[in-house]
């Protein structure tokens, strides 16, 4: 009976230490504002064996997924970015090749025009305009031919200057669309390059967690979880939120509506919808939903979007991530963003500060 007690004294202790434990977390400074982002929910996996001398630890592992993959994210960035200036000069080709053909019909009209003024000569037995004329026996004839003359001289000269600027046209558009090519078998070469170093660093990525044991892949997504809980929480702490209170504008809503109307959908590099996207991909289809094209990759969205301050930042706005800019997310409000992390992973709501923010820029400024 006394053994009962003590078992029982014993589970009452540890309840209390638990819920100790759980009130301290829930007090944490600035979680009490962003309840999204409380400490990380899942049961805890069953201990690993442990690992063998010398061997990496989980930790060290984690790290060298998540490396691998920013890697392959930054290469996507790249992909992204000589695919979409492919497409940009696809659609040149094509206007050049409307110019081409547009000044062509023009040469061919110019030709004709001056082959019915030399089948006229022809016709009046080849004397020029000017002796025809000289030898009138009419003096208002001569003076009206003579007018006449000066007319035909100068719409001949006209034909011809035109027909010469048309060619100098076709020259032109020759010369751009050699150009064109180029940079399309450019970016051709660029994609490709981008292409094998994606593919490789995700088989890489892959081969590494593939390794794992089942109880090891479990304790990976919770260390995952452990280190976003702490950056967010640390930037928290650093008071990054206490000023934020900016509202979307109509169109940040509508983009933040579709946004996270697309939670659960796979990271697909490269992707743009409707099935799947790349953190890129997921912003710039969120923007176009919201009637405001952008550009297509994080990198491009930092170049050439204005940039806010965080402290000003609204849900709408774009989160840049990490010094070469490899990542981005939406931001929705209370401290969150949307956004799709990487390959293996779905569209999901983190921590704004869950990894280190280069800059804020807004589509819609």
């Amino acid at each position: 009976m006394g053994t009962v007690k003590r078992a029982s004294s014993r589970r009452r202790g540890a309840s209390a230490l638990t819920l100790l434990c759980a009130m301290a977390i829930l007090a944490a400074p600035g979680l009490a504002t962003s309840p999204a982002f409380a400490a990380p929910s899942a049961p805890a996996a069953p201990a690993a064996p442990a690992p063998e001398p010398g061997a990496k630890s989980l930790e060290q592992v984690r790290k060298e997924i998540e490396d691998l993959y920013r890697q392959a994210g930054s290469a996507t960035d790249a992909y992204n970015l000589a695919e979409s200036e492919t497409k940009a000069q696809s659609e040149r080709i094509v206007e050049i090749a409307k110019l081409v053909v547009a000044g062509q019909d023009r040469i061919s009209t110019l030709k004709d025009r001056a082959g019915a003024a030399a089948r006229a000569q022809y016709r009046s037995g080849g004397l020029p305009p000017g002796a025809r004329l000289a030898l009138s026996n009419s003096p208002s004839d001569f003076l009206d031919g003579a007018g006449r003359l000066r007319q035909g001289e100068k719409a001949t000269t006209d034909l011809l200057a035109e027909l010469s600027r048309t060619q100098a046209d076709l020259e032109r558009y020759a010369k751009d669309a050699g150009a064109v090519w180029q940079k399309m078998e450019d970016n051709r070469v660029k994609k490709e390059a981008a292409k094998k170093e994606i593919e490789g660093k995700i088989k890489a990525a892959e081969e590494l967690e593939n390794r794992l044991a089942a109880e090891e892949k479990a304790r990976l997504i919770q260390l995952e979880q452990d280190a976003q809980y702490q950056a967010q929480t640390a930037w928290l702490s650093s008071g990054a939120m206490k000023d934020v209170k900016g509202l979307a504008s109509d169109a940040g809503k509508r983009a933040v509506q579709f946004a996270t109307a697309q939670i659960g959908k796979p990271y697909v590099w490269g992707a743009v919808g409707p099935a799947s996207y790349d953190c890129s991909g997921l912003t710039s289809q969120a923007w176009l939903a919201a009637g405001r094209p952008i550009p297509r990759t994080s990198q491009e969205q930092l170049r050439l979007l204005p940039k806010v301050a965080v402290k000003d930042m609204r849900p709408g706005d774009l989160i840049i991530y990490f010094d070469d800019a490899s990542h981005v997310g939406m931001y929705v409000g209370d401290g969150a963003i949307v956004h799709a992390p990487r390959p293996g992973r779905n569209v999901t709501m983190a921590g704004a500060g869950s990894m280190p923010i280069k800059a804020v820029v807004r589509p819609d400024a």
